[in-house]
């Protein structure tokens, strides 16, 4: 069975069916107790990158989005996928005006059954049309209207992305969760996470 526990903020960590461990953006909450197979971190703002947090096995690696990202000469950038045992990752575009697109991205990770799209710091973005075709089980997008979308911005996101069930995230700067701001979420298919629940399949 694999389980995939939201830590709090945009931190998570995967435990999938092989038991390979990820850890995805550590900043927040607990649960960081597991040796990791592969840290992502997928921008390197304070809140996103610490991964210091987080012991690794003696091959785990940490895996940052310069790693995933490469660029033409005419500035068009490619998107990365990899294999880390039975979970498949797939780098994609996330970006507004506190966020370069050449530095910073989302993640999609299919593992077991499931296909979850961690936004992590982002806006409204051109390729999410393209998500709409990956069938996501699980989309979880932020929602605190500083540093990226409101709301209000991630609902209609949550419309063109067309995941089963949508999770709000990244709320108030400095707390791991607001129930109200999750509340104020709203997307069809909503499904609201608090700090330490998982999700298992």
């Amino acid at each position: 069975m694999a389980d995939f526990l939201y830590q709090g903020h945009g931190s998570f960590r995967l435990v999938s069916d092989a038991g390979c461990v990820i850890y995805i953006d550590p900043f927040a909450g607990e649960g960081y107790d597991l040796p990791a197979d592969l840290v992502l971190v997928s921008h390197e703002h304070g809140d996103h990158n610490q991964v210091q947090l987080v012991t690794l096995k003696p091959d785990g690696k940490i895996l940052r989005a310069k790693d995933f990202i490469s660029q033409d000469k005419d500035g068009t950038i490619h998107y990365q996928k990899i294999q880390q045992q039975d979970v498949q990752i797939q780098t994609v575009a996330a970006y507004n005006r506190n966020h370069p697109k050449n530095a910073c991205v989302g993640f999609v990770i299919t593992t077991g059954s499931k296909k979850l799209y961690l936004a992590c710091d982002t806006s409204e973005t051109e390729e999410m049309q393209e998500l709409a075709k990956e069938q996501l089980d699980y989309a979880f997008l932020p929602i605190d209207g500083i540093y990226n979308m409101d709301a209000q911005q991630a609902a209609r996101c949550a419309k063109i992305i067309e995941a089963k069930q949508n999770v709000p995230v990244h709320m108030k700067p400095g707390e791991l969760f607001s129930q109200q701001m999750a509340e104020s979420f709203p997307a069809d298919n909503r499904l609201i996470l608090k700090p330490g629940e998982e999700i298992c399949w």
